[in-house]
């Protein structure tokens, strides 16, 4: 059964909090400077869709990051690093921030999310497989690995490649 969270934007105070659970979550520092580098990348960071779930001291305990990417020639968002530490996985602090990072991209307009994620995780919040909607990428990976999500139920996902922020590197 999974705790209560508080999930918010975050703040400048969080970014060594973040960078911990980026660290503690992966097995390289990858994520973390990733993340570090889309921050420092004005086409690709969006204030406000940098999701944190804080525990009941305001401490971030689960992270969920959406950044600007494209499918094809439309503007979409990718859901980028998110990460819990092992010592807070299961208890719905990841789950708290992609929903908390998805109904604010909802609130701001954005109509499409893609992810290169775990194809059992993802789902739940609404994500298909991709190709099902004729969007691929420029690299090989497993098909059910890359989903997408569309915000508006009255707008279809649009068909392409999938064109990622610089800082990926795709």
């Amino acid at each position: 059964m999974g705790d209560t969270w508080t999930t918010r934007a975050e703040t400048g105070a969080d970014i060594p909090a973040i960078r911990e659970i980026l660290l503690a979550a992966f097995p390289t520092a990858l994520e973390a400077d990733l993340v570090d580098a889309l921050r420092a990348d004005p086409a690709a960071w969006i204030d406000g869709l940098s999701l944190v779930a804080a525990d009941d001291d305001g401490r971030p305990a689960g992270y969920a990051l959406l950044t600007r990417c494209h499918i094809g020639d439309s503007p979409a968002l990718c859901l980028g690093p998110c990460a819990v530490p092992p010592e807070r996985q299961n208890r719905g602090a990841g789950s708290a921030a992609v929903r908390a990072a998805l109904a604010a991209a909802r609130a701001r307009g954005e109509h499409h999310v893609v992810v290169l994620g775990h194809p059992a995780y993802y789902p739940r919040f609404g994500f298909t497989r991709a190709s099902a909607h004729g969007i691929g990428l420029t690299i090989d990976v497993p098909d059910e690995a890359l989903m997408a999500l569309t915000l508006d139920a009255g707008r279809p996902l649009p068909a392409g490649t999938v064109r990622y922020a610089a800082p990926f590197g795709i």
